[in-house]
């Protein structure tokens, strides 16, 4: 019979890798990103709160606050990289007062963890106790990090379009809630979160297929006519068009 510490080992394995492809999901995003050199009306706000999520996690497996914590430093430090990465290339495809936010927002970050680890390390004098206090924030912003892509909730409502609310992030949130939930029930929030998103990709996909079939072949009649200004003038007859200012302008009679 399997014990329950090699149950709850075996668990936070498998918790690492579907964590692994949690962070890995905004790879499709950014490359669309990096294509239209524009992070358009995509959010920041998930990938800054799984940043911060990775470096409060950090703080907790750190010896002086959880000993024997490697696989949580091995995952969460593998998060940290990637998610610096994305909030990083975020800041560059952004504009003025979008980056600033952005700038703002990781600052902040920054300082928190910061102000964390010293406050427990200076305040906390047990192992148990800095384990349970920096645990119980790590609790709250997992929360926080699986509720993040529903920031752009009020957007896909209002727009009935999902196409700034990544599916695969959506997807992973949901399947790595569903594995952290074996190992504590707090993780069930990540969960609920992760099905809210995929509910909502799944009501809204096909309007918003339909959207942005409709924008292409907009663009497509924008490229292949082009603009024709019609002026009247009953003292002149119909002449060739000319180009005036960018437009097609054509002379014609008048009634």
């Amino acid at each position: 019979m399997v014990s329950v510490e090699v149950a709850r080992t075996i668990i936070g394995i498998l918790g690492n890798i579907t964590s692994l492809i949690l962070f890995l999901s905004p790879v499709p995003t950014f490359i669309q990103i990096w294509k239209k050199g524009s992070v358009e009306q995509f959010s920041p706000a998930p990938y800054l709160a799984t940043l911060l999520n990775c470096m409060i996690w950090l703080v907790y497996g750190l010896p002086l606050v959880h000993p024997h914590s490697m696989l949580l430093i091995t995952i969460n430090g593998s998060g940290f990289l990637i998610e610096l990465t994305f909030v990083l290339l975020f800041l560059f495809y952004s504009d003025g007062r979008k980056r600033f936010r952005v700038l703002v927002m990781l600052l902040v970050e920054f300082a928190f963890v910061a102000l964390v680890a010293i406050l427990v390390l200076t305040l906390a004098h047990t192992v148990a106790y800095r384990s349970l206090v920096v645990g119980s924030v790590c609790v709250f912003f997992g929360t926080l990090m699986y509720a993040a892509p529903l920031a752009v909730m009020k957007l896909v409502i209002t727009t009935r379009s999902v196409e700034y609310m990544p599916f695969f992030l959506s997807l992973a949130s949901f399947v790595n809630g569903i594995c952290w939930t074996g190992y504590a029930i707090t993780n069930s929030l990540g969960t609920l979160f992760g099905l809210v998103q995929l509910l909502l990709y799944a009501k809204f996909y096909k309007s918003t297929q339909r959207q942005m079939e409709e924008r292409k072949l907009q663009g497509k009649s924008d490229i292949g006519l082009p603009n024709v200004v019609l002026i009247q003038d009953s003292k002149k007859m119909l002449i060739n068009p000319t180009l005036q200012n960018g437009n097609l302008v054509s002379e014609i009679p008048g009634p």
